[in-house]
């Protein structure tokens, strides 16, 4: 049945980026058949102090009455919810989890957001991951003409493109097959047939692994990947292309090679020695580390000298490569969620707000995407990241419905004791709404919709029949950035983060099955890029069965119904939760839609995602 809604898209809210103190008009769409109301408004918490602001309403049409009530923000954070009075007197409250009879959590309340917002690219974009080492190796490769030579880094275990993965320390981070930055700028035709308009590049900066997470300096790009100049190539080039490039830092650590790390060894009264959690004596001795893995050192973030460096103003880190002639657009923080975190300590804010202010006086116009593999919700609240690389809302709960039962996770990505839950299409709806009502919509628009990474399994390697195109359709349709990780394309398969790690296996992509899995991204890839929609509109669950999903991406201009199934499926929908269905036009997929005695089947007979373009809301204007 028909429930009132919100969001915090435009038809919702009327603007998306409002001040401190300005006063945002909200709107709530309440079905006729909700029955009379004696009192609608919203309750906001400024201050921590409940506030109330009675709505009126502003229009009635298509079996929808428009609420309208005036918020104004008070704080840089603004919660609120709608309440919602029947003549009876009883009480339903609405927030982000949808609507309730019993009093909320202020956790889940939608949000206004007064800190300055991402750039107005983000949410329009379709990032695409590439793990340097792996991806593609030029002719002029240097670790190919280093090997010839003999002079291969003494860390390295050199091999060929086509040999296979060594799953066992010392290979698993030593491994080198000599990809390159100038690699990736001569596959850039790849990523603009894919649709792919941002490039997320894993750590360029010198290192002893070829993962590059223990970094050895950030002076310089790493003369192995092609150095400074390579980077600028690749940089441009993308950019004549419409691809934007953002890089990886890690601001919990560094490696045990690092300058930093190696003169605060030689020298306690170096001022690098505060960079780091030494222990005295007395506890043991040694130096926090992250997770214990002594290569790497944990970064002590009350150190200012270290902020000066890392983070903060032009001269720093952060600041360097956002400037031409590198001019990244933007960067993703590994391990953001323990940065900053020790003990007793946290200092997370501080570090995260610096960062993002050296990205405004530098470039306001970049991304800072964070890592965070738990609910990251807390620190994503829009005052520094613009979106979390999250597995909670989506990862997580995508796996779980559509893997094979009792399928190993093989970790990094954060599943308790390393197994995949079994979800029905439920379990799926609740978790995605459990652990995304936390964050405010323009960030829920920024945040990741990752399948996989380098750091997970490969999606596909346990993957229900059928249902890959299924999982990538739900991370192009649902809010957020999709996320495709290099090889995906080309079915690779890999049972957990080293193994997905596989070289690109460029060649094959007139293969037959790859050539199908290749199609089926560009098809869903373009279905993102050729409605807006699905960038900034707002989502409406229409129906949630077992073994089927569907919900609905709106804007004034268009909508676009989204069915999802992994296996043969009907849904029933009342017609007038969808709407007329008679301008509906297919997008993409095989599933039918069928109207009936008042319902609207949706229903297939096997693993589908379908999509259908219909007209857009009739919403009264600001």
């Amino acid at each position: 049945m028909l429930t009132p809604h919100h969001d915090g898209s435009p038809l919702h809210v009327s603007t998306q980026a409002p001040a401190l103190g300005e006063t945002v008009r909200v709107r709530l769409r309440v079905p006729e058949a909700f029955g009379a109301l004696a009192w609608v408004g919203t309750r906001s918490n400024p201050n921590r102090e409940p506030r109330f602001s009675e709505a009126s309403v502003v229009r009635s049409a298509d079996g929808w009455h428009w609420w309208e009530a005036a918020v104004e923000v008070e704080n840089p954070v603004h919660g609120y919810r709608w309440l919602l009075v029947g003549e009876d007197g009883r009480q339903h409250w609405l927030n982000q989890l949808g609507l309730s009879t019993t009093e909320t959590r202020d956790h889940d309340d939608f949000k206004l957001v007064a800190h300055e917002p991402a750039p107005e690219w983000a949410a329009q974009s379709v990032l695409y991951q590439v793990f340097p080492d792996r991806f593609a190796r030029s002719d002029a490769a240097p670790f190919h003409r280093l090997r010839e030579r003999g002079e291969a880094p003494e860390w390295a275990i050199p091999a060929e493109w086509g040999d296979p993965l060594d799953p066992e320390p010392p290979g698993r981070s030593a491994q080198v097959f000599g990809g390159d930055l100038d690699g990736v700028r001569e596959r850039l035709d790849h990523l603009e047939r894919l649709g792919i308009n941002l490039l997320y590049l894993t750590p360029v900066f010198p290192a002893r692994s070829n993962h590059r997470y223990d970094a050895a300096t950030f002076e310089h790009v790493d003369e192995l990947l092609g150095g400074d100049d390579a980077l600028v190539r690749l940089v441009e080039a993308a950019h004549r292309r419409g691809i934007r490039v953002i890089g990886d830092l890690t601001s919990n650590h560094s490696g045990d090679a690092h300058e930093w790390f190696r003169t605060a060894q030689a020298d306690p009264s170096a001022p690098e020695r505060s960079f780091y959690y030494f222990r005295d004596e007395a506890q043991g001795g040694g130096y926090e580390s992250w997770l214990g893995v002594p290569s790497l050192p944990k970064f002590d973030w009350s150190s200012t000298e270290l902020r000066r460096r890392f983070i903060e103003g032009p001269d720093s880190v952060v600041a360097r490569y956002l400037k031409p002639p590198f001019s990244l657009d933007g960067w993703r923080i590994d391990v953001a969620n323990m940065t900053g975190r020790l003990g007793g300590e946290d200092l997370n804010t501080e570090v995260r707000q610096a960062i993002r202010r050296t990205m405004l006086d530098v470039n306001p116009d970049t991304i800072l995407l964070g890592e965070s593999t738990n609910d990251a919700a807390p620190d994503f609240q829009g005052d520094a990241w613009h979106g979390a690389m999250t597995y909670a809302p989506f990862t997580r709960p995508v796996w779980s419905w559509l893997q094979e039962p009792g399928s190993p996770a093989g970790g990094g990505i954060g599943f308790a004791l390393q197994r995949v839950p079994s979800y029905d299409g439920r379990d799926f709806h609740d978790a995605h709404l459990r652990f995304a009502a936390g964050f405010p919509w323009r960030t829920r628009l920024a945040t990741m919709n990752a399948l996989d990474t380098h750091d997970t399994p490969r999606f596909g390697t346990s993957a229900r029949p059928g249902t890959v195109p299924v999982a990538f359709g739900l991370a192009v349709t649902l809010p957020g950035i999709p996320v495709m990780w290099a090889g995906d394309e080309f079915g690779l398969t890999g049972v957990d983060g080293e193994a997905s790690r596989t070289p690109i296996p460029w060649g094959s992509e007139t293969d037959a099955a790859v050539a199908d899995v290749l199609d089926t991204y560009a098809s869903l890839i373009a279905l993102r890029r050729e409605h807006p929609v699905l960038a900034t509109g707002g989502i409406r669950w229409l129906a949630v069965g077992e073994d089927a999903l569907a919900f609905v991406r709106e804007s004034a201009e268009e909508r676009v119904l989204v069915f999802a199934a992994r296996g043969a499926a009907t849904l029933e929908v009342a017609a007038d939760v969808i709407g007329a269905t008679d301008a509906t036009t297919r997008r993409i997929g095989d599933a039918r839609l069928e109207a009936s005695d008042g319902l609207v089947h949706l229903s297939a007979d096997g693993p589908s995602f379908t999509a259908w373009r219909l007209p857009g809301v009739d919403a009264p204007p600001w």
